[in-house]
């Protein structure tokens, strides 16, 4: 089968689309044949070689852990899904023409492969982070980065809850997030006093790692009510760093949940054959995206 790999830690050009012994489904796994993977930041962060407790990497690698498709293998001791049935879910290696799952649920109706594959991660770590992070219904919460997946995702749980969403984002993006229900801002100079403006802030997440955590701390009154995806050096800062997933089979129990209801969309921003991982992940590092970044296989 072929895959994406790599065989030392550096920028995108170290990825590589291979031929690859494909992997099997062992006890409480399953097997899909892969139609589309999601492309994280934390994709490149660990290709980069960037510290990542919950990642361990030994090389050559594969990269990837979200994805969808259809069921080829059930390892034993799994109950409640087929072969053939359509899934999303996360596992490993899943930039690949088959990948092994350990957590996964049905596709919602009327959802495409390439809709699904951007779902598992992103909705963990929203709902992980709005619980880290204390924010209640009636209080105001700002999102840094607010349009890319994981932001889409955040303010549509967080105002499906009763939060107010202060959102910052490109220019470009303003439109996308005032659309999700957030009072969006851009992120230019000016931007504290332009928040500030929009309403008190309870809480804030930095979900972009552009080197805002002190202000974000201003802006709140105390780091314990700031919580970071993105930037490593912000338990320096008093603040914590949010980077081991919880319950991922919850997640995905909530997600289909949600965007059965229309309460959840996130929409995807580009695609990209297999063979340009790289260029997917240089797209993801320069940031700018409204939705998701997918791989279709």
């Amino acid at each position: 089968m072929r895959k994406i790999s790599f065989a030392a830690f550096g920028g995108p050009e170290v990825l590589h689309l291979v031929e690859a012994e494909e992997p099997h489904a062992g006890p409480g796994r399953i097997r899909i044949a892969v139609r589309a993977a999601g492309v994280n930041p934390v994709d490149w962060r660990i290709r980069e070689g960037q510290i990542l407790g919950a990642h361990p990497v030994e090389l050559p690698a594969g990269v990837g852990l979200d994805a969808a498709g259809v069921v080829d293998e059930v390892g034993e001791g799994v109950e409640g899904v087929r072969l053939g049935d359509r899934v999303f879910g996360e596992g490993r290696d899943t930039y690949a023409e088959f990948a092994v799952l350990s957590a996964w649920a049905r596709i919602p109706g009327g959802l495409a492969f390439e809709e699904a594959a951007g779902y598992p991660s992103v909705v963990e770590t929203a709902l992980r982070i709005i619980r880290e992070v204390g924010v209640q219904p009636g209080q105001n919460l700002l999102v840094s980065g607010a349009s890319g997946g994981v932001g889409s995702a955040v303010v549509q749980i967080a105002r499906a809850r009763g939060i107010t969403v202060i959102g910052t984002a490109g220019a470009a993006n303003q439109d996308y997030l005032r659309g999700l229900g957030a009072l969006a801002t851009t992120y230019h100079e000016g931007w504290v006093e332009r928040v500030r403006r929009l309403g008190r802030v309870d809480a804030a997440l930095d979900l972009a790692g552009s080197g805002v955590i002190p202000e974000l701390v201003e802006l709140t009154g105390d780091p314990g009510r700031v919580v970071s995806i993105a930037d490593l050096d912000a338990p320096q800062l008093g603040v914590r760093f949010s980077g081991v997933a919880g319950s991922v089979p919850d997640a995905l129990a909530e997600a289909v949940d949600l965007i059965s209801r229309g309460s959840l969309h996130i929409p995807v921003d580009t695609s990209y054959p297999l063979g340009e991982a790289a260029a997917a992940h240089a797209d993801s590092r320069a940031g700018h995206t409204r939705g998701r970044r997918v791989l279709v296989i």
